[in-house]
């Protein structure tokens, strides 16, 4: 990476600091400068003391340059007390707004690159990293301890500026001087260099160690797959692998910090031997007369000061240079645009209720794919028809589905409603228009009624008629808190665990209670016990209503139900119209999969 292009991350970094926490920034820097000047007054005024000791000044100026040093320290402590408490509350607020800022991310992320595994594991790799203590804890640390270490380098150049200025001093020493910081500093920057390259070397090669590794703690330690670990005695390899990536990365971390010590120990070495050298030049020039008894406590506290100064500020922006490929990485994943085209038209609204939606010509594939998910799909319905969907596993049938509700756009093609291309309207309010329980939904560890409501705040009269059209009356009149009732025992201990089956009436309810012109039900009855999957169909039409709904099920027997039928095969559509008439077609896929199933029930 070139300078140019520190620089560049570095200001982003701070500037995204100081957005995360202003105060704590503020605070923060200016209590380095406090915390940087405080050793200097009791340095400054002690030499000045002593020199009027020796010179036999007046008790009261002893007085003076004592109450200075005690008095100005005291005030120094106080602000430092003061700035701590301001940091310490500028932490929280640091942390939490960090926290929160992947999860505004996530949201304005299209559905494309949530579902994207790349996208997925290089927020992980971030989060792990920042878990870790890089890029903007790091950042905010090694800041800090920079604007520190220039302080002090500043304020011990400015109170030895006056030894190089006396003519009583020789000229060597003067040279001495300087060749041995600028020498400390250099030898600094060199194991710093290299003491940082083992550093990145070992973060790139643990990456996957620790992605997996967190993985197989999660895994262990979430109830949803302690009952497999336990029936099929998984838990023993389980621990053992994350035993073995921990072993892994230790040994990593050991042999590289332990290069990093012995280059640490080259480097307090290498500083020791410089201040014995400075405090040999400095006694020499003292017991020439070149310089008094108090500017020799005075030059050599400085020196020293300056010269950890020197190494911390090498050692801070060596860190920094490090860490900046770090803060890369994460604003590499805020960076990640949504693509999704938004735009701006409203959706039409027509009191004959007549609406077409058409697939013309669409063809897609997942991001990263080779293999088509669905190919030259054309096919149109009028809203407010019952549409059910079939096919075998991987047809295309929910790839259909996500791209009719915009959570990605076609590869190929074009989807229209009303004659215009969905991407054209307005991209929220296009979603308004869509109620969804997918294969795959979810329910989430909050109250019953805020489940249905998909809100904190919610009607309950209208959530208790969505859960008694879902067919889920009788057991929310059974759980303890009615609609308050805690779903799972994530943050409550009086949560309720509830069934597969329960779980998809409750995501029917809430698809219900959205009320949207659309309502997509992606195999609604596969975890419904037979006497609840024929309620749900004997009343499919009046869950309904008038609405369109977009119906995908295994179950050819509820296709009966709808007004047209599309056969999915290998990601096309091979079939439509209706039940009796596709099953007439005896050559044809959809009486082959009716055939299939039939045979289960009849002799």
């Amino acid at each position: 990476m070139k300078i140019g292009e520190h620089i560049k991350i570095y200001r982003r970094g701070i500037a995204a600091l100081w957005r995360l926490s202003r105060d704590g920034a503020a605070f923060r820097f200016l209590g380095a400068v406090v915390e940087a000047v405080t050793p200097y007054v009791p340095i400054w005024f002690s030499a000045r003391l002593i020199d009027a000791i020796a010179a036999g000044q007046p008790a009261g100026t002893l007085a003076l340059y004592a109450g200075l040093t005690v008095g100005l320290s005291f005030a120094l402590g106080l602000l430092a007390a003061w700035f701590k408490k301001r940091i310490d509350v500028g932490n929280f607020e640091f942390s939490d707004n960090l926290a929160f800022s992947y999860s505004w991310k996530a949201m304005e992320m299209s559905y494309a690159s949530i579902e994207d595994r790349d996208v997925a594991l290089r927020r992980e790799r971030v989060e792990n990293e920042t878990t870790m203590g890089y890029n903007f804890y790091t950042l905010r640390e090694c800041t800090q301890s920079a604007i520190l270490y220039l302080t002090q380098i500043a304020a011990s150049v400015s109170l030895t500026a006056s030894f190089f200025a006396l003519g009583s001093v020789a000229v060597w020493m003067k040279l001495a001087l300087a060749s041995g910081v600028a020498a400390a500093v250099a030898w600094q920057i060199v194991l710093y260099s290299l003491s940082a390259r083992q550093v990145r070397k070992l973060m790139s090669c643990v990456v996957d160690v620790n992605l997996h590794a967190g993985k197989l703690d999660e895994l262990i330690g979430d109830y949803a797959y302690g009952k497999d670990i336990r029936l099929y005695g998984m838990g023993e390899g389980l621990v053992q692998k994350e035993l073995e990536l921990s072993m892994t990365w230790t040994r990593a971390f050991n042999r590289v910090h332990l290069r990093a010590g012995l280059l640490d120990c080259l480097g307090k070495a290498a500083d020791f031997v410089l201040r014995f050298g400075i405090y040999l030049v400095l006694i020499y020039a003292s017991l020439r007369g070149e310089v008094s008894v108090g500017s020799i406590a005075k030059y050599v506290s400085c020196v020293t000061l300056l010269l950890s100064a020197a190494a911390g500020i090498v050692k801070s922006i060596t860190q920094l240079a490090v860490n900046n490929g770090y803060l890369q990485r994460y604003f590499s994943w805020f960076d990640i645009p949504n693509e999704m085209y938004k735009g701006t038209l409203t959706v039409e609204k027509r009191d004959d209720n007549e609406y077409f939606v058409e697939f013309r010509d669409v063809s897609f594939r997942y991001p990263h794919t080779e293999a088509w998910a669905l190919r030259h799909v054309s096919f149109k319905f009028k809203v407010g028809e019952k549409l059910a969907i079939v096919g075998l596993n991987g047809s295309g049938k929910t790839t259909f589905i996500k791209l009719l509700c915009r959570l990605y756009d076609p590869t190929e093609g074009e989807i229209l409603l009303n004659g215009v291309d969905i991407r054209k309207y307005d991209y929220d309010e296009y979603m308004s228009l869509f109620s969804v329980v997918f294969q795959d939904f979810r329910l989430f560890a909050v109250s019953l009624g805020q489940n249905v409501a998909a809100d904190t705040q919610f009607d309950k009269e209208r959530v208790y008629d969505c859960l008694s059209r879902a067919g889920f009356d009788v057991r929310e009149s059974s759980m303890p808190k009615g609609l308050d009732t805690p779903l799972y025992k994530d943050f409550d201990k009086d949560g309720v665990e509830i069934s597969g089956g329960e779980a998809q009436k409750i995501a029917l309810a809430r698809a219900l209670y959205k009320d949207a012109p659309f309502i997509i039900l992606d195999e609604p009855t596969a975890a419904l016990d037979p006497v609840s999957e024929y309620e749900v169909y004997s009343r499919f039409n009046s869950i309904a209503g008038d609405k369109t709904a977009v119906y995908i099920s295994h179950r050819l027997a509820s296709c009966r139900f709808c007004d047209k039928i599309a056969v999915f095969h290998a990601g096309q559509i091979v079939q439509s119209g209706r039940h009796e008439e596709l099953l007439a077609d005896t050559s044809g896929k959809y009486h082959a999969l009716w055939t299939a199933q039939a045979q289960y029930y009849t002799k």
